[in-house]
């Protein structure tokens, strides 16, 4: 008899639009949220996004906190948590890209408070998905917590938000085709728990990318509609799993790698994006579809190449030999690749000249 149970907690409410940045008052009586809300942002999208949205709470009668921070970090955090206790909120709101909605999303959980997540950029999709991304010292920590409460994402801003973010978040979600591969390969080889409504929801997201690819432009508010939801499919696919697989695999463990060895030399998305070139050719060769990741990469502008990543040669291949010691995740990698393979693989996908 089969008798497991599972718990897929989601977002009650996703509103996606133009100039729907107005709408976040609406979207929180409608969750029936009380009391005074934290808005946790950073600096640019406080200017474009949470003062407006502040003054409309304000005039609805509710007085924000807000807290503003510079850095993705556990102080960061650490900080939300003193700030909701001393202003004695109810609920959080994140507003802006991935540190601050990363950031939102693991106080709340630390404060069992609900959190609306407000992106000001399609960087990531942490945006809906249940888990949180925090640097550490040389390294990068994803934590389980809850999803937002609602997504309130306005195509305006997030249209208006620098283009190498937005390629960042198209390169994140391509990169599932091969966070995929690695699940199976996983499954097969290692018997680790898998579903596929998730897997095939995730691999959906990153054909919407590559079949759209040459639509995919900077400025125009429908680019930032299909990449938004594209982004916010990955979340839930995560959310289903309970777990990151369905958009985590050997090309994450690379760009985790990467941040170890060159920290700040390029965002995660175009990392994992050149990570998902050579592990989709680790997995089909000659015949396999990273021609297709390159290509659709290169047609939204994202890096293709460790030049383009800003990266020298050696250190793409020290990241690839070294990058499967980080977690405990079988993926093509399996035990670790020689420097003489990984050469040969960054150098017939182009990744290294």
């Amino acid at each position: 008899m089969f008798d497991k149970s599972t718990w897929i907690r989601l977002p009650r409410n996703v509103v996606v639009g133009h100039d729907v940045r107005s709408e976040v008052v609406d979207v929180v009586d409608d969750l029936h949220l009380q009391g005074r809300p934290l808005f946790v942002t950073s600096p640019t999208p406080r200017e474009v996004a949470a003062d407006p949205i502040a003054a409309d709470f304000e005039a609805a009668g509710i007085d924000p906190a807000i807290v503003t921070i510079e850095k993705a970090t556990f102080d960061a955090v650490e900080r939300v948590i003193e700030v909701a206790e001393a202003e004695a909120v109810s609920y959080l709101v994140g507003i802006g890209g991935g540190k601050a909605i990363d950031i939102a999303k693991l106080a709340s959980h630390h404060l069992e408070m609900g959190f609306l997540s407000v992106p000001t950029a399609a960087s990531h999709d942490g945006i809906v998905s249940n888990r949180g991304s925090v640097p550490d010292g040389d390294s990068r920590h994803s934590v389980a917590a809850e999803p937002p409460l609602a997504v309130v994402a306005d195509t305006g801003i997030l249209a208006e938000a620098p283009w190498d973010l937005t390629t960042a978040g198209c390169a994140d979600i391509i990169s599932n085709y091969t966070a995929v591969m690695d699940w199976r390969l996983a499954q097969r080889l290692k018997d680790v728990e898998y579903s596929e409504y998730a897997a095939a929801l995730s691999e959906m997201t990153a054909e919407i990318l590559v079949d759209n690819a040459d639509l995919i432009r900077p400025g125009l508010e429908e680019s930032a509609w299909v990449v938004t939801k594209a982004l916010m499919s990955s979340g839930v696919a995560m959310s289903i799993a309970g777990s990151s697989r369905p958009a985590s695999g050997a090309e994450h463990l690379f760009s985790h790698q990467l941040d170890r060895v060159a920290p700040g030399a390029a965002l995660h998305g175009h990392q994992v994006g050149v990570g998902s070139i050579m592990t989709a050719y680790l997995h089909g060769g000659d015949r396999g579809i990273w021609r297709d990741i390159r290509d659709a990469l290169a047609s939204i502008d994202a890096p293709t190449t460790a030049a383009e990543l800003g990266l020298d040669d050696d250190t793409v291949i020290e990241a690839l030999t070294t990058c499967h010691e980080i977690r405990d995740r079988y993926t093509i990698l399996g035990n670790g690749m020689n420097e003489r393979a990984a050469r040969d693989v960054a150098t017939k996908t182009g990744v290294i000249g």
